[in-house]
């Protein structure tokens, strides 16, 4: 009996197999939903959210002939790879002919040769819980490396010797991170000592793909036991090494016995926002740089600023598009503002508060909330009053005051006419003179602000006179 959760795939997939076995080839379902299938999850393939992906003995040249007249669409950016992509209907399939891979020692590509054995096929992928295959259109399954039993076990391991694994795609140690995380499995101890003993192989992968990774990663639901897997076998050291480093520092604010662990512990709190967990992962980086020992103990001053700059340069190293290192270099800069405030800030201090925040106000927020790791009940009860309070008043100016639109109540043209002058450097200093008042006293309508502008436009000129006076007679 067909699981029902397999339907929507294997109708999807009929027209394709049908041609495939007309023309004496062979097609398989493999990968993630065949996985997915078997742990009854409701995988992306199953949901149609994701391509589909399937493996055959037929060549690339060959696939592109046999699905012509069924694709709406094919590209074939993958082909030297054996990968040929095709829409069928609202569906995308990636189909693959049967290969063995390996990396060169000095190479980011693999090296591809074609086969027609499905077994070897299966052996040269990651681990034994994605070997396995579902073949079309009769649903027989392959599973040479014992993929069901690990998945029944909670075991990670590698078709292969993970040496020849990892060596065929050094990548494959970072992604067991997430399948340790993202599947709740447990790495055997060949696949462990594999990691730790070719960890500085994972240079040769190109830092978009290992980008790509740690985001997968850092999305999952509960990624904590995975970041633990990567900073213990020592694949961080290797392309995030402040993270690593904070085992290095405690920290007796937050009564981790380090800060790395108070650091997983706030990834592990907020939701599954790119730029919020980057964020989380990066807040406290700049603590051993800053680290002093004085009479009150252990401090991090400015740890706030330094980890932004840090932040952003380990970012730009991993190929980060420039939006997300401005926002995660903010929010990382930001973290600590609530801090320094107290329960009856004023409207002037909320207001900046939103202001500096801008459109990450509501992930700055989540931030400050997740930082409180503390196990002292007391402190983590006046931490979350104060946000609450914060949050309140936040939505109280912002009922009246629109704060996420905080701008002077006139513009650069309205300036220019009060002011009779030209664009230029004068005029920006008249809206950051209105900006200002706006800060401290709110709204207070475009007459006032007409008036104050006058006002200190006179005084500015006059002063600008004495000065010039001044300068004269000393001449």
């Amino acid at each position: 009996m067909i699981p029902e959760r397999l339907v929507p795939v294997l109708e999807a997939t009929a027209p394709l197999a049908q041609k495939f076995v007309a023309a004496g080839k062979q097609i398989y379902l493999v990968g993630g939903s065949v996985r997915d299938a078997i742990l009854g999850r409701p995988g992306g393939a199953v949901t149609g959210m994701a391509d589909i992906d399937l493996t055959t003995d037929a060549r690339p040249d060959e696939i592109e002939e046999l699905v012509g007249d069924l694709a709406s669409a094919t590209w074939s950016q993958g082909k030297r790879f054996g990968t040929i992509g095709l829409l069928v209907g609202e569906r995308r399939f990636e189909i693959t002919t049967h290969r063995a891979e390996a990396y060169r020692p000095d190479s980011r590509q693999p090296t591809v040769s074609f086969g027609d054995d499905i077994k070897v096929d299966l052996s040269r992928r990651d681990f034994t819980v994605n070997a396995m295959a579902l073949r079309l259109p009769d649903l027989e399954l392959f599973d040479p490396y014992g993929g069901v039993s690990d998945i029944a076990d909670k075991r990670l391991r590698t078709p292969l010797d993970p040496a020849v694994s990892f060596g065929d795609d050094p990548l494959r140690m970072l992604r067991a991170a997430r399948f340790i995380a993202g599947y709740d499995l447990r790495p055997d101890a060949e696949l462990v000592a594999a990691v730790v003993e070719m960890a500085d192989r994972l240079s040769i992968v190109s830092a978009e793909r290992v980008r790509d990774e740690l985001d997968k990663l850092l999305m999952l639901p509960v990624p904590e036991a995975g970041l633990w897997f990567i900073v213990s076998s020592g694949l961080a050291a290797g392309f995030i090494p402040e993270l690593p480093a904070l085992a290095l520092e405690q920290d007796p604010v937050h009564r981790h016995k380090d800060v790395l662990a108070h650091t997983i512990a706030v990834v592990g709190k907020t939701r599954p926002d790119k730029v919020l967990r980057l964020a989380a992962l990066f807040h406290d980086v700049g603590k051993p740089r800053t680290r002093s020992v004085g009479p009150d103990g252990v401090s991090f001053h400015h740890h706030d600023v330094v980890g932004a700059r840090m932040t952003r340069e380990r970012m730009r190293a991993l190929r980060y598009p420039t939006d997300e290192i401005d926002d995660v270099g903010r929010l990382v800069e930001l973290h600590l503002r609530f801090h320094t405030y107290q329960l009856g800030w004023t409207d002037s201090a909320v207001r900046r508060y939103a202001r500096d925040a801008g459109d990450l106000l509501e992930r700055l927020n989540e931030l400050t909330r997740s930082d409180c790791t503390t196990r002292n009940a007391a402190r983590a009860r006046s931490l979350a009053a104060r946000m609450d309070e914060l949050e309140r008043r936040l939505g109280e100016i912002e009922e009246k005051e629109a704060l996420d639109s905080m701008r002077p109540e006139l513009d650069g043209t309205e300036v220019m006419e009060i002011l009779e002058m030209d664009p230029g450097r004068a005029v920006g200093e008249a809206l950051a003179y209105l900006l200002e008042i706006r800060l401290e006293e709110g709204l207070i309508g475009k007459d006032e602000a007409r008036k104050r502008l006058l006002a200190w436009w006179q005084s500015r000129e006059s002063e600008t006179s004495l000065k010039r006076a001044g300068t004269n007679n000393t001449l």
